[in-house]
């Protein structure tokens, strides 16, 4: 198929380095590595390009700056601009990430042109946009992000959503629940691998490193982490690959709880380095904090993939995604001591994480490659999208 790739989010670059642009990249190569020919066009681009994305053909459509609201207004306009061009362009499917604003999709699924073609048209929704920009960031004009939105959900063939909650969160603001299906993140398994096998054991006194991937943001929880550090016994070391507003802070915590000297900031790693990154630690991390927890944890799925034993807070949807515990410890959202003990525990103990790693990357190939989302997402679009969860 002939596949148009819509992006207008301004926030995300389809090469950026954050795990929303990750998320972009693993569908596209994932739609290739299927035969499918990608067209991307969007609003934003950034500068690191993997190697194996160089060819990809982009149409970046440049927004205004200005005001707030001018930048919504831009989006809109971008959105009708777009919707013309991927009509012009002979493509058998849209496959639109959600974006307040936007109405790419829906524009070619209910043309108005006389003698226009009906393209059909997948939308993904990683979250209810509406509300986190109410909350996180600046949104003017919420009646026409909530219009555009809805025109979105009606019109989409299927409504592609990352979990029960954001599943639910389509169908109250009006999306066919025929249409609704549930494809959680994946990860590329070929991309993300378990490190080499070392020729000799390690020291028995080396210190244990504990990882972190992720933007730095209060609801990723590594304040938590920090804190959990502090309060170890083991040797551990931390290593937080990933940048974001709370950079600054937490330094100053790590200083304050007297640890910096077993901390290390990567700052932003572009995408191509974090299997290398993932190769250097022994536990990875995914400490979210107590409250709502709508989206599917794409550094969990890495974790997986990269065989590493992990420690993450019970919620949402990662007590399923670590077998309830079987390829992976669950603590409690927020609890620093219970955090801490858990990584106590897997530090001193490398029969058990030998044991979790080898368990977590047979779960990632088994079940969470991308190839097997898209074509699973693929044949809903061709069955009628039928309600049933893509597994």
């Amino acid at each position: 198929m002939r596949i148009a790739y819509a992006l207008l989010d301004p926030g995300i670059g389809v090469f950026g380095t954050k795990g929303a642009s990750v998320h972009v990249q693993e569908v596209i190569r994932a739609l290739r590595a299927e035969g499918h020919e990608v067209i991307v066009f969007c609003t934003r681009t950034d500068q690191d390009v993997p190697a194996d994305l160089v060819d990809l053909e982009v149409h970046r459509h440049r927004l205004r700056s200005g005001t707030p609201a001018e930048r919504e207004q831009a989006v809109a306009a971008a959105a009708a601009e777009i919707a013309r061009e991927i009509a012009a362009g002979g493509f058998d499917l849209v496959y639109e990430r959600y974006s307040l604003f936007s109405d790419t999709a829906a524009r070619l699924s209910a043309p108005t042109d006389p003698g226009s073609r009906t393209i059909p048209s997948i939308l993904e929704v990683n979250a209810p946009l509406i509300a986190e920009q109410r909350e996180h960031r600046s949104l003017t004009d919420e009646e026409g992000a909530l219009a555009a939105t809805r025109r979105q959900l009606h019109g989409a063939s299927v409504v592609s959503c990352v979990s029960e909650a954001v599943a639910q969160w389509t169908r109250e603001a009006g999306a066919a629940p025929g249409r609704v299906v549930l494809t959680p993140n994946g990860v590329n398994t070929t991309r993300i691998t378990p490190a080499p096998r070392p020729l000799a054991a390690p020291a028995p006194d080396a210190p244990v490193t504990v990882g972190f991937v992720g933007t730095l943001k209060p609801w990723h929880g590594t304040d938590l982490l920090l804190r959990a550090l502090a309060r170890t016994e083991e040797r551990l070391r931390l290593d937080i690959c990933g940048t974001g507003p709370q950079q600054s802070e937490l330094e100053r915590l790590a200083a304050e709880l007297r640890i910096a000297d077993r901390v290390r900031f990567r700052g932003a790693v572009a995408p191509a380095q974090v299997p290398g990154v993932l190769h250097g630690l022994d536990i990875a991390a995914a400490p979210y904090p107590a409250g709502e927890h709508y989206f599917s944890p794409l550094k969990v799925y890495e974790y997986l993939a990269a065989g590493l034993p992990t420690v993450a807070s019970a919620i949402g949807s990662i007590p399923e995604l670590l077998g309830n515990g079987t390829l992976g410890m669950l603590v409690e959202p927020g609890d620093v001591q219970e955090l801490a003990t858990a990584l106590d525990e897997l530090a001193a103990d490398p029969g058990r994480r030998a044991h979790l790693a080898v368990s977590a990357r047979e779960s990632a190939l088994a079940e969470h490659d991308w190839r097997s989302r898209c074509r699973q997402l693929l044949g809903r679009l061709s069955s009628g999208a039928p309600t049933e969860a893509v597994a």
